[in-house]
């Protein structure tokens, strides 16, 4: 078996003869965490022979770090199987009610848990992503085809930045076309 002063990196492929297929989520000193398809996140020896490497990814001399780690597991997960990450509400916006009241007072007005509006709105979001990863792996839409919908994408994200308020955590908020530069 080969010295590890390489590590196969994050994202490698691998066939596993008894946990079958998975994907490199996590690097140790002598083990790599490997999420396995039918049998879920495993950590396996780096010199087990019933490993199979079927695709090397960011092959590094380098231990990732957990930050690292978890960033590339969000994104595995998203490409196989559209799994999205957990996306807080806002601490000042748990346990409230969002009030939609008609300017006829004589109508009843509509009400509803914040938390499941912004469900609904962290769906739509995780939805565009999916649409964007499908227009971007597309094999029939030439180049200038994708950019022309992954601009009209970018602007439905703009559409949507009112919603950022709603968000605990800045990084996952929605960003526009003006969103690219630094505010």
């Amino acid at each position: 078996m080969e010295t590890h002063q390489t590590h196969l990196g994050i994202g490698t492929r691998l066939q596993h003869t008894q946990y079958g297929p998975g994907v490199i989520v996590g690097i140790r000193y002598a083990t790599y965490l490997i999420s396995f398809i039918h049998h879920g996140i495993k950590e396996i020896d780096k010199t087990d022979g019933n490993l199979d490497e079927i695709i090397a990814e960011n092959v590094s001399a380098e231990i990732e770090t957990q930050s690292e780690t978890e960033i590339s597991l969000l994104k595995i997960l998203r490409l196989w199987g559209g799994v999205s990450e957990t996306v807080p509400l806002g601490d000042r916006w748990t346990g409230g009610t969002l009030l939609l009241q008609p300017a006829d007072k004589t109508l009843k007005p509509k009400e509803m848990p914040v938390e499941d509006f912004f469900h609904k709105i962290v769906m739509l979001r995780d939805r565009l992503r999916v649409l964007e990863q499908n227009i971007n792996s597309s094999k029939t839409l030439g180049d200038e085809e994708k950019v022309n919908i992954q601009q009209y994408i970018t602007r439905c994200y703009g559409s949507l930045t009112t919603f950022n308020i709603l968000f605990k955590n800045k990084e996952q908020w929605f960003v526009g076309e003006k969103g690219s530069k630094e505010s």
